[in-house]
């Protein structure tokens, strides 16, 4: 368990696979964190994936969001990758950035990380805002990055972090 400032980050398991799917339903998180029509299979997917670390990102006792991590294998380019879904409910209380904080403390001091990269949507201007909150710098568009929802193309922003720029 990793606790930061207000959140706390724990290994996500299938007991969290109803209340994150949940979360994936609402139309601002579906938006940017598609999975088709079985969410709770995108979940679980996601769970038994073994390159991903997922933790269940708690506030006030409950369950409001996941974030994500992977590591690049190889050592001549490592870094850890992250990715991160919260409840708009909840959003505007800084803590995504507190769960970001909180999972890169964890991966420089226990991992050896030293460089961290996300890739939101270039859309997604609230979360770009939040991850430059944190220490996140543009590094470029992705271009045609992902398809959407509307079965269209759509840009990404690279964004990346040293682990001396983690801002408080």
């Amino acid at each position: 368990m990793l606790s930061g400032r207000a959140v706390t980050l724990r290994p996500a398991t299938d007991a969290d696979v109803p209340a994150l799917a949940r979360i994936r339903t609402h139309p601002e998180v579906r938006r940017w964190w598609r999975g088709g029509d079985d969410l709770a299979g995108a979940v679980r997917a996601d769970l038994d994936d073994d390159e991903l670390t997922v933790y269940a990102v708690e506030f006030d006792g409950r369950v409001i969001g996941a974030i994500q991590w992977y590591a690049e294998p190889d050592p001549d380019y490592r870094h850890a990758s992250l990715d991160l879904f919260l409840d708009p409910a909840v959003r505007g209380r800084g803590l995504g950035g507190d769960a970001v904080r909180t999972l890169i403390r964890h991966l420089i001091d226990q991992h050896g990380h030293h460089r961290f990269t996300i890739d939101p949507a270039a859309a997604n201007t609230a979360a770009i805002r939040a991850y430059a909150k944190v220490g996140f710098r543009p590094v470029g568009i992705l271009r045609r990055y992902e398809r959407g929802a509307d079965g269209r193309w759509h840009d990404g922003l690279l964004m990346d972090l040293l682990a001396e720029e983690l801002a408080d």
